[in-house]
């Protein structure tokens, strides 16, 4: 009885996944905002709670995260990394102060502490890479000249989150400066080996792990994945960011062909976390923070754009480049999402969740509606004024 109510669980969450991002494809929105909602009803406090799947969903949780990050590193070779980081610092840097001061000034101001204002900064700094590039995709801004702008500073994003997330990893164990030290060293050195693999030896990891056949390539890529996400958990090294090293370090036709092999299961296992954030979100909860998360919303259009705005003339590309660009970085979503659950994991500020969730779904819906009407607006911005009636 037990395992039959499990698998009509399971059956009706997956199929209800399934339309809802049926229906995020037919509205041109990103299904992440739906997800959470999806959770929100079924979690604690919601319209039907689920009795017997959570401990599944919990799993199937931490394998989404694991894969989006290993998705999203095999985007980019340990080359184009380095050189990214060099190029990209200013813009980078501009970004990370702009777009984190909102959420620490807030756990601040709302007396949350150190820790919280740290989640929190990370919470509001970092743009969804799956959303932005879905969007750009969607709207033709691919071959756009500020395209390569917006790119260099996801790669600068996801960089500092390597860093980021151990460091917050220590700060929410409680290990103390001389531990959270040591943690960002361990960090520190494990990219490093990993970049050198990639850059001197990516062809034979290659060999070990290339197959003719997708079946044991599969297996292969994701047991490799999953050992050194648990590894670099075991040393007190975010999971994730074990598993975005991965992603780097497997390059060329490899990583394309790992990266088709591993999609449907990432987006399946990615809803699935979306999901869980929402479960584990009291419905009731987000009412009293709706007013402080509609500040941040506006605060991060604003320094989202500015710092679109700001890279895009550094880069002398024109005011409607620029405006594109500010937009294509304002969707926030599954980095948000990541940071907010594991500050809630420890236990840190009740709230801390239910604003974040508020957050990212007002940005997940907002952050595409408003690229879409950056182009309208930039038109009416080098629009002439009209002339003055003659007398």
């Amino acid at each position: 009885m037990h395992g039959s109510i499990l698998l009509v669980e399971l059956g009706a969450v997956i199929l209800g996944l399934g339309l809802l991002g049926a229906l995020s494809v037919r509205f041109s929105i990103s299904p992440i905002p739906l997800y959470l909602l999806a959770g929100l009803a079924f979690g604690q406090g919601g319209v039907l709670p689920l009795a017997t799947s959570e401990v599944f969903i919990s799993t199937g949780a931490e394998i989404g995260v694991i894969l989006l990050l290993f998705t999203l590193g095999l985007e980019y070779t340990a080359g184009e990394l380095v050189s990214t980081l060099r190029t990209s610092a200013p813009a980078g840097l501009v970004d990370l102060v702009l777009n984190a001061a909102p959420g620490v000034a807030v756990a601040l101001i709302l007396d949350w502490g150190l820790v919280a204002a740290v989640a929190m900064g990370g919470i509001t700094y970092v743009t969804s890479s799956g959303i932005t590039a879905k969007v750009m995709g969607d709207l033709g801004w691919l071959g756009n000249r500020e395209t390569p702008v917006v790119l260099s500073l996801l790669v600068f994003e996801d960089l500092a989150m390597a860093l980021y997330l151990p460091i917050l990893t220590a700060l929410l164990a409680g290990v103390g400066l001389l531990g959270g030290a040591a943690t960002l060293g361990i960090a520190a050195v494990t990219i490093t080996v990993i970049l050198i693999i990639a850059l001197r030896y990516g062809r034979q990891v290659e060999k070990l792990v290339a197959s003719p056949s997708d079946e044991v390539l599969l297996l292969k890529v994701l047991g490799l994945v999953l050992l050194v996400a648990g590894i670099a958990q075991q040393l007190q090294v975010s999971a994730a960011v074990g598993a975005f090293l991965v992603g780097i370090a497997l390059s060329g036709p490899l990583a394309h062909t790992a990266r088709q092999i591993l999609t449907p299961l990432r987006d399946l296992f990615a809803a699935v976390f979306f999901v869980f954030f929402g479960l584990n979100t009291n419905p009731a909860d987000l009412p009293p923070v709706a007013g402080i998360a509609a500040l941040l919303a506006v605060a991060g259009i604003g320094t989202k754009l500015a710092t679109g705005w700001w890279a895009g003339r550094r880069a002398g590309i024109a005011t409607t480049g620029r405006l594109r660009a500010g937009a294509a970085l304002l969707p926030r979503g599954e980095f948000n999402i990541v940071i907010a659950g594991l500050a809630v994991a420890a236990g840190v500020n009740p709230r801390l969740g239910p604003l974040a969730a508020a957050y990212v779904l007002i940005l997940a819906v907002t952050g595409p509606l408003l690229a879409r009407a950056a182009e309208p607006l930039a038109r009416r911005l080098r629009r002439p004024p009209a002339p003055a009636p003659s007398p």
